[in-house]
């Protein structure tokens, strides 16, 4: 065999081996990926959902449409997956302080807008009170906890961001927030007073649903209430919804978590003519593991 046809014969096994093995990745992904949609499947079965409870969770999917903001340039403030969040970078040259509500431990949020705004965060969290780190950014970590009232429950401090941005010497300046508290977001936002929802120019909150012992998922007529009292104040800028939590039987929601951007109604400039914000190309997922699940239509 003369060289040249032996190292077309290499070649040729080469290419062979390096196509198997894509091909055999991309069986063991899918695999993986039907394996992990059969878990949460059996995790949380599909249930018949009685027609009240649907017309009530449309409600507020239609509460929640984002609007066209002409005057809103969408950045991603946080981690590239979970953990970040898409803001209008443009509209945040007011803010004088931050706050960011549930760390886990790590918080790039309060960090990025620390640094981009020349701002102090304050970081609130009393269930994982390991304090980030922020080089180059002001950050100020409370153990403490959000929540509709002063309180002491097993220990851990509770109070409400009214008296968090009072007691930091914030009362009357113009703020942007984060929220992702498991699900204790809906009282503690109902319960801010309406002269400081005014003085919020931003504010970007992970929304959680709860769920009972037989997978049924519990509506509160509070949600409604809360979304139509934010909206008072506030356009919806964008919506993500958290692809570690999809499921099924929530429709039209494709997940039991979503984050919502909150732009404040004297900033934002909203053009009716625009097509409503979906999908934008700095939303990532927040498990880069699992399948996708955003709404197809806004």
């Amino acid at each position: 065999m003369t060289r040249s046809r032996l190292l077309a014969v290499v070649g040729i096994t080469i290419t062979l081996v390096i196509l198997g093995a894509v091909v055999r990745n991309q069986i063991k992904v899918n695999q993986g990926r039907q394996a992990r949609a059969a878990l949460r499947e059996q995790r949380h079965p599909v249930v018949p959902q009685p027609t009240a409870l649907v017309q009530q969770r449309e409600a507020l999917f239609a509460l929640l449409r984002p609007v066209s903001l002409s005057n809103c340039q969408l950045e991603r403030f946080g981690e590239e997956h979970d953990g970040g969040y898409l803001m209008c970078g443009n509209l945040l040259g007011g803010v004088q302080s931050g706050y960011s509500y549930g760390i886990g431990g790590y918080d790039k949020w309060g960090c990025d807008t620390s640094r981009k705004l020349d701002v102090k965060v304050h970081q609130y969290d009393c269930f994982n009170t390991t304090r980030p780190r922020c080089w180059g950014g002001d950050t100020l970590f409370h153990e403490e906890c959000v929540g509709s009232r002063e309180d002491v429950v097993d220990g851990r401090v509770f109070d409400t961001i009214e008296h968090h941005v009072a007691s930091n010497g914030d009362s009357g300046r113009h703020i942007v927030l984060k929220m992702d508290v498991e699900g204790a977001e809906w009282d503690s936002l109902l319960s801010v007073p309406e002269a400081s929802m005014g003085r919020v120019d931003q504010m970007a909150v992970e929304f959680h649903w709860s769920e009972d012992d037989e997978f049924r998922w519990v509506h509160d007529e509070k949600h409604l209430r809360v979304i139509e009292r934010l909206k008072q104040f506030f356009e919806v800028g964008h919506i993500h919804f958290n692809n570690a939590s999809c499921i099924g039987d929530l429709a039209p929601f494709p997940s039991s978590a979503y984050e919502v951007l909150f732009v404040n109604k004297r900033l934002a400039v909203v053009d009716r003519g625009l097509p409503k914000g979906g999908p934008h190309p700095l939303d990532a997922p927040n498990n880069p593991a699992l399948p996708d699940c955003q709404a197809t239509s806004r």
